[in-house]
């Protein structure tokens, strides 16, 4: 089961494989991406960034996969993007917590900063809106454990999405 899908572009950083991995209780983090599972030099410099910790770097089929196949294991998944968030949670697995972490601008894209960590497309606000519908209409936007989660949907509509 995933017990904590984080949607958070910067992938692993301090934050995740310290404060997060902790929280969580995970074994292990997955990353779940496409375009990163077939980047031999991304996966092989992520681990690096996890202290330690225990990394896997899939496609999104893979961690579906994956899931299906530990059933039982407390799994923390950190999806690039909503996109990838979606395509898992379409899939039918079971997944406990869905989080908004960080989206950091994507150059070239017209984006708008919902939050100070946060820039959102007008295509991605479709996507959370989808995310949030499969989760009874709610998406938390969390940043580290100890913050107060906020309603990730409330924040699109200020700021006109």
């Amino acid at each position: 089961m995933i017990k904590h899908l984080r949607i958070d572009n910067r992938l692993i950083h301090g934050q995740v494989a310290v404060v997060w991995m902790g929280y969580i209780g995970a074994p292990c983090i997955i990353v779940s991406n496409d375009k990163v599972a077939a980047d031999p030099i991304q996966k092989m410099a992520l681990p690096l960034a996890a202290r330690g910790k225990k990394v896997l770097v899939f496609s999104n089929a893979e961690t579906i996969q994956y899931t299906k196949d530990h059933p039982d294991e407390p799994l923390f998944v950190i999806a690039k993007n909503p996109a990838d968030a979606l395509e898992i949670l379409e899939s039918g697995v079971e997944v406990e917590e869905v989080n908004v972490g960080n989206a950091a601008p994507v150059q070239g894209t017209k984006y708008t900063m919902v939050t100070k960590a946060i820039a959102v497309t007008a295509d991605d606000a479709v996507l959370y809106r989808k995310i949030a519908e499969m989760r009874g209409g709610k998406l938390k936007c969390w940043m580290i454990p100890t913050d107060q989660a906020i309603d990730f949907i409330d924040v699109l509509k200020n700021k006109g999405f």
